[in-house]
């Protein structure tokens, strides 16, 4: 695959299944080759897709790529919450990191690569909330919005289907991204403290799985 000239943040057009599936086999080779070999891995050696249709690779957007245990608990979670590089790199980027360095956890292991579910998360431009603090929750949708909390010195953020997951109602949602931060909970209330939305269309190797009625993507 040849690579492009990356463009410049636009107006965010929805993925297909196809195309999301592609980012999760992007990812999934990703994180065998930085956990093999130690390295990531080049644009010639990602899954291809075809010439001329790879638009949406090239697309600035910002991605997480998460790594789940077969019981569902979190090995590994990295991104980039911005459109700073086009889509593909974002992906490569965030599974190399999610692999080998997240602080929370020691490097994924050659071991463990068979168990391990792969999830990607391409993201749109977060959206800085302007409004009161307490009004803040009336302006977070549980179930399409993730959240960054920046100010104070720091920043944290947590992806929409932490809040589907645990059944958040929105003001906790926040207290939890502030906590992510390394801020109190109740730090969203105080002046000075932007919070921002953002949404993300995820594909998982789980749900793809399903879909196809495979034991696994990647034999």
């Amino acid at each position: 695959m040849a690579g492009q000239a990356g463009r410049p943040p636009g107006k965010t057009v929805a993925l297909s299944s196809e195309q999301g599936a592609h980012l999760v086999s992007m990812a999934r080779k990703t994180v065998e080759t930085a956990v093999v070999e130690r390295r990531a891995p080049s644009r010639d050696e990602l899954p291809p897709w075809p010439e001329g249709e790879d638009g949406f690779l090239q697309s600035h957007r910002g991605a997480f790529v998460t790594l789940t245990n077969p019981d569902g608990s979190l090995r590994g979670c990295i991104g980039l919450p911005y459109p700073v590089k086009p889509l593909w790199e974002a992906v490569v980027h965030a599974a190399v990191g999610a692999a080998t360095r997240d602080p929370r956890f020691p490097r994924v292991r050659a071991d463990e690569l068979g168990s391990l579910t792969v999830e990607v998360s391409a993201l749109t431009a977060p959206e800085a909330l302007r409004c009161q603090p307490l009004d803040l929750p009336g302006s977070v949708r549980v179930g399409t919005d993730g959240l960054i909390v920046s100010g104070m010195g720091t920043s944290g953020l947590l992806l929409p289907q932490v809040a589907t997951e645990m059944g958040l109602a929105p003001d906790v949602f926040l207290s939890l991204t502030c906590e992510k931060a390394g801020l109190p909970a109740d730090a969203w209330l105080a002046p000075g403290l932007e919070v921002s939305r953002f949404q993300a269309e995820v594909f998982s190797e789980a749900t793809l799985r399903r879909l196809a009625g495979e034991p696994r993507l990647h034999p």
